[in-house]
């Protein structure tokens, strides 16, 4: 009978990570990778650990580069003319420097979304109350304006069965970014207003 009690007996389960210190050890790791990379001028080097990062993404490693290409390519684009438009007036154009400029920006946000994509950053700012406040602020902030920036491409869809005319998106751009930039000073001065209440600002 004791034998049989005994045998009924799960045994332990093994311990599993601490989530919170997991999260803090992906913080780490991708501050030390952002920090690395930036003392990098070698575009091979660049290039390849781009490609390791791509290789070690796992399943999502395409979908992860899609947004990366979509997110940086205006802003290396105009980087970029601006670089050669300055650079052949000087008289002093790099094909090498440009390279190494797109590769790290490139580098950068994809490790960027890559750890947003399998880190909760709350959980990994929770030893800092200021960190994870101010975070907790800005998540708060990012869900709202996607959630408005979506309200707005499905009114627009809906008014405009067919396809809109460049004019049309443009009004409908110049509306959208008004409604965002008010959005915006609205919410900061609310928050502004509840953290003084709270005694966050001394003035």
């Amino acid at each position: 009978m004791k034998t049989q009690t005994l045998q009924r007996i799960p045994a332990p389960r093994p311990r599993m990570p601490d989530e919170g210190r997991l999260a803090q050890g992906w913080l780490l790791a991708y501050l030390a990778s952002v920090v690395g990379v930036t003392f990098v001028h070698e575009p091979a080097w660049l290039a390849a650990a781009l490609a390791m990062a791509v290789a070690a993404a796992g399943p999502t490693r395409w979908r992860l580069l899609r947004r990366t290409v979509l997110a940086v390519l205006a802003f290396n684009l105009a980087v970029s003319a601006g670089y050669v438009l300055v650079a052949w007036w000087q008289g002093g154009y790099s094909g090498r420097y440009l390279l190494m400029i797109n590769l790290r920006v490139v580098l950068l946000v994809f490790l960027g979304f890559w750890f947003i994509s399998r880190v909760n950053v709350l959980r990994a700012l929770a030893f800092s109350r200021t960190l994870a406040f101010v975070a907790t602020l800005a998540v708060g902030q990012i869900g709202t304006f996607t959630r408005i920036i979506r309200n707005f491409r499905l009114a627009f869809v809906s008014r405009n069965p067919v396809r809109a005319s460049l004019a049309s998106r443009g009004r409908h751009a110049a509306a959208q970014a008004g409604h965002l930039l008010d959005k915006s000073v609205c919410g900061a001065a609310d928050t502004a207003m509840a953290m003084r209440s709270r005694g966050c600002f001394d003035d």
